[in-house]
């Protein structure tokens, strides 16, 4: 039964650990890997905190333990 509980309490601290919150830099790079593989050739993505958000529609991404977001802005030609 030790064992057991040992065993339930392990994989809760695993699980909580993999759930680990993304650096933003990491965040934004695979965000950006995925705009260009869509072809999109002229965008803005940037690392802002959350009092600087205007528009939540521009938000793709929250880092930092919800404490910033990432916009996303389509720049027109």
């Amino acid at each position: 039964m030790k064992r057991f509980v040992l065993a339930v309490i392990c994989c809760t601290l695993a699980t909580s650990a993999l759930a680990a919150p993304k650096s933003c830099e990491e965040l934004k790079a695979e965000i950006e890997a995925k705009i260009q593989a869509n072809n999109v050739s002229s965008y803005t993505l940037e690392i802002v905190t959350n009092d600087e958000v205007h528009d939540q529609n521009m938000v793709v991404g929250s880092c930092e333990g919800g404490t910033k977001k990432i916009i996303y802005q389509k720049n027109d030609r």
